[in-house]
């Protein structure tokens, strides 16, 4: 039932934002306004030359088929009329009980279900009783609905009246569906272009205004295609040339004699280096699933011989759960991921008395890995961002304490080509990264 209740306050919020129930919600109010205001125009306008014209007329007529039936009543003169008139004919009294149409299921059943209508009569069943006694009623015969009168026609337009109302709104309401269709395939190219698949464009399904559209962000959305294609060839390029004069001015550096000034220009040198192959490996994820190299692995296995070849003396600590299925991963670049969780964990929480901790553990038909430390955290504006490509929570700081915001970046790539995901919360105390890697 808890699970049911969120579902059913997400479809109640999209239904009551939704511009298709608005125009059918806006149908129906007008469809409904329209039917109450032509039925009581016409049951005043009904009403009004009833009583000052077909009333009078109806009773006086009545008067005088009574005399012509006369007192006490003859019934052979009754049957005359019943049968050269549309009428129903009912005597009852004290000697004469008679009808014109004894075996009408239908007279019987209204003699049931309203006695004192039968009794007092009504407009379209009226009723006089004779000097002696006898009641003589007249009715309509041969009522083309079947059991209605005329006195019950309005309630009977009434239900008529809401069924076609309600076919009506339900072909409003697949209408507007229709015609709203090409807002949903909109809707989705746009969040496919969004995040950054372009490989299917939105169909133009009509030739109106919304086809327009569709076609406008598509020629959009291939331009900005074109444009991030140029850039990541760009910088591919850019990356790549770069590695040949940077590994000669490493090699000249290693010919200078020993000084602090060497070390610091080796350094730098080192860190040119890795920043071109963080750029290199990101724009390589950026194709997805078809950068990897995959075979089965061991994760727990991994993550140990990764943490004691890298990180032994810094006292990382391992949580680490039996049994894992073996995975289909790129271990060259889930050990990339690794290693710069673990950095990002020591350069942030290395002061707060508590090492790292990486866990492993098995939810539904993924696999956890988690990289969590107990320094101070972000705040909650900073959360949102990290994870960006050369984002930083401090733009000040040098790249020795902060580096370009490529390794968290780096890490949600890897996470997101291997199908999983990456996800990060503040652990109070620290920050707590969770990578979620499908078992199949």
């Amino acid at each position: 039932m808890s699970a049911a209740h969120p579902r059913w306050r997400r479809h109640w919020q999209r239904t009551r934002h939704s511009l298709g129930a608005r125009l059918v919600l806006l149908f129906l109010l007008f469809a409904l306004a329209v039917t109450v205001t032509f039925l009581a125009g016409m049951q005043s306008a009904l009403r009004f030359g009833w009583h000052d014209y077909a009333r009078p007329l109806v009773s006086d007529y009545v008067d005088t088929l009574v005399l012509q039936i006369g007192t006490p009543p003859d019934v052979e003169k009754a049957r005359a009329l019943a049968a050269h008139l549309p009428l129903r004919i009912r005597i009852e009294g004290p000697v004469v009980n008679w009808s014109s149409h004894p075996n009408d299921r239908r007279e019987e059943w209204r003699r049931q279900a309203h006695p004192e209508r039968e009794r007092s009569g009504s407009s379209w069943r009226p009723v006089r009783v004779l000097a002696d006694g006898h009641r003589v009623s007249f009715g309509l015969a041969n009522l083309p609905r079947g059991d209605d009168s005329p006195e019950d026609e309005p309630r009977l337009i009434g239900w008529v009246t809401l069924a076609v109302l309600l076919v009506l709104t339900a072909f409003a309401y697949l209408t507007v569906r229709r015609l709203l269709r090409p807002l949903n395939d909109i809707r989705a190219g746009a969040l496919r272009y969004g995040s950054g698949d372009f490989s299917q464009p939105i169909p133009a399904r009509r030739r109106d205004e919304l086809g327009d559209l569709a076609l406008q962000i598509n020629g959009m959305a291939d331009g900005l295609h074109h444009m991030l294609d140029a850039k990541r060839q760009l910088l591919l390029a850019i990356s790549h040339e770069l590695r040949s004069p940077l590994t000669r001015a490493r090699l000249n550096a290693e010919l200078v004699d020993e000084s602090d000034a060497r070390s610091a220009l080796l350094h730098d040198l080192s860190e040119m280096r890795d920043l071109i192959t963080d750029l290199l490996e990101s724009e390589r994820l950026a194709g997805g699933h078809s950068a990897l190299q995959l075979e089965a692995t061991d994760l727990n296995t991994l993550v140990r011989e990764l943490v004691q070849a890298q990180f032994g003396e810094r006292g990382v600590t391992l949580d680490l759960a039996a049994d894992l299925p073996a995975l289909k991963l790129d271990p060259t670049r889930v050990k990339l991921l690794l290693r710069n969780l673990l950095d990002n964990a020591l350069r942030h929480g290395g002061g707060a008395g508590e090492p790292p901790i990486v866990s492993t553990s098995r939810q539904d038909k993924s696999v956890l890995l988690g990289v969590r430390d107990h320094g101070p955290g972000v705040s909650d504006a900073q959360l949102q961002q990290l994870g960006g490509a050369f984002y930083r929570a401090d733009a000040a700081r040098a790249r020795s304490t902060g580096g370009v915001g490529l390794g968290l970046y780096l890490c949600r790539l890897v996470a997101e080509a291997h199908g999983g995901s990456l996800t990060i919360r503040n652990a109070q105390p620290g920050l707590a990264i969770e990578v979620r890697l499908p078992t199949s």
